[in-house]
């Protein structure tokens, strides 16, 4: 039996995830210390990027002039953007695998020199793991005892990449919940930030992105929904033809599909020791309190002029599709930088005219505050005010504080009392056993007894529940002998 061999040329196109597209996935949750590693980076890689000189400014001018200024540069109506240069195909295998070799850790921080070294007040020794960030929002949420406590099993059978490590059958077995209540529970956790976590199948996941993402598309829904195996082998033409509509507009709505992140788990790192450096300054101006971002290291980018003539080299093919890649790949990370000064600078302003009391008299005054208050305040979905607030800080005449600090559920305002914020509510007992006498330490009741004196009505179980978060000892255990 004769072995036929021959030989065979077949190109193909595929449409990669770039460096850029991850970076502008998780700029909004960088420090500034990681965000402007990341500027350096991508300068030194992309030459369409060049930095103003600044030579014509004042040296006085003020940041929220240089702000303004980034600000008109990154939305200046010279270039265009168009879509990415390779659009015929959606590499799929490429999708779900570059985020395979993607470490969930922050870019590596050059090492300072020591003149330069912060002060270790500003040292944070460790991040929050993705459990802990599921938490803090989760307390949030107005959940009964037992809906908190399912919660709560939810979230530590999560894996790092972000799914359910115990199918949910397994996991809803261990609740006494009815079933209704309990997949509503599920579903609020999949809601929180980063959303898609907990879920247990892709297809799940990108779905309750999609369902969030800021330009919804059924299409896109339809598409995850019911073609992820078509999406894996490339054959836009049978979703076009299975949905009715032309093959460009598969193609068209697939680059949405470029934002979601297929293991949300990984956006969420609890990181090594850093260093803090504030997002946002709070200065007292007479009677009020003005934010101002820092963009401090921040430089003021622009698009090399050397390189927009060669995009009118028309004979040369080769050099002028390199230009068009970098061209969209400064814009891009233009428009990123711009996107997440404004966020901030927005979540920042709404939490300072909110908070009025605490900047005036102190932490003592904090107010009861959620992420939904903050995110129909500035019209955002409540996981983009969660990101905005990982890991950056603000400083403000009164101290240093992470801005997850500011947001507390109210505690105590039930059967007639007032609400007071958590950390106001952990002030209060802390002062109260630092006054009690050692002989004769105030028990969790005596405590709950106090504090319904100023109109805070909490049950004996909050304040252990709270003392204990404090680290403080029990009564008995107090007690000096």
């Amino acid at each position: 039996m004769a072995i036929k061999i021959s030989q065979s040329l077949k190109q193909t196109q595929s449409l990669m995830m770039t460096p850029q597209l991850q970076q502008a996935i998780k700029l909004l949750t960088l420090t500034h210390l990681e965000m402007t590693n990341v500027i350096a980076e991508e300068m030194v890689e992309n030459p369409m990027l060049e930095e103003f000189d600044g030579s014509g400014d004042s040296e006085s001018s003020s940041k929220e002039e240089r702000l303004e200024m980034q600000n008109a540069e990154a939305t200046s109506g010279d270039f265009q953007e168009d879509g990415p240069v390779n659009k015929d195909e959606f590499d799929w295998q490429s999708y779900i695998e570059t985020y395979n070799n993607t470490s969930s850790s922050p870019p590596n921080m050059a090492t300072p020199d020591a003149d330069e070294m912060p002060n270790y007040e500003n040292i944070v020794s460790q991040g929050q793991t993705l459990a802990e960030h599921l938490e803090w929002q989760l307390r949030m949420e107005d959940l009964a005892d037992e809906e908190m406590e399912f919660a709560l099993t939810i979230i530590h059978n999560i894996n790092d990449d972000g799914y359910l490590s115990l199918p949910f059958e397994e996991i809803i077995s261990e609740t006494e919940l009815d079933r209704e209540d309990a997949e509503d529970v599920w579903q609020m956790v999949k809601s929180l930030d980063p959303v898609g976590c907990a879920c247990e199948t892709l297809t799940d996941c990108l779905l309750s992105q999609a369902r969030i993402a800021e330009e919804r598309s059924p299409l896109l829904e339809k598409i995850i929904r019911d073609h992820l195996k078509d999406l894996e082998g490339r054959d836009y033409g049978k979703i076009a033809k299975t949905l009715g509509v032309e093959r460009v507009q598969v193609e068209e709505t697939l680059e949405l599909l470029k934002n979601f992140h297929p293991k949300p788990g990984r956006l969420i790192s609890s990181g090594d020791t850093h260093y803090v450096v504030p997002d946002i300054y709070v200065v007292q101006v007479g009677s009020e309190f003005v934010v101002k971002v820092n963009d401090e290291g921040v430089p003021r980018l622009k698009v090399s002029q050397l390189y927009q003539k060669m995009l009118a080299q028309k004979d040369d093919k080769e050099a002028q599709e390199y230009v068009q890649d970098k061209l969209k790949s400064a814009l891009w990370l233009i428009k990123s930088i711009q996107n997440r000064q404004r966020t901030i600078y927005k979540v920042s302003q709404a939490i300072v005219a909110q908070q009025q009391d605490f900047f005036k008299k102190g932490p003592r005054y904090l107010k009861p505050m959620v992420l939904k208050d903050i995110a129909n305040e500035i019209g955002m979905h409540e996981s983009t005010v969660s990101r905005v607030t990982t890991n950056k800080y603000m400083h403000t005449p009164i101290g240093l504080f992470e801005l997850k600090y500011f947001f507390n559920t109210g505690v105590g305002g039930k059967n007639g009392g007032i609400d007071v914020a958590s950390e106001v509510l952990k002030l209060k007992i802390k002062e109260l056993i630092a006054n009690e006498n050692p002989k004769k330490p105030l028990s969790d009741q005596k405590i709950a007894t106090l504090l319904s004196r100023d109109d805070v009505k909490v049950a004996r179980r909050t304040v252990a529940k709270y003392r204990e978060l404090l680290g403080i000892l029990s009564s008995s255990k107090r007690k000096l002998k």
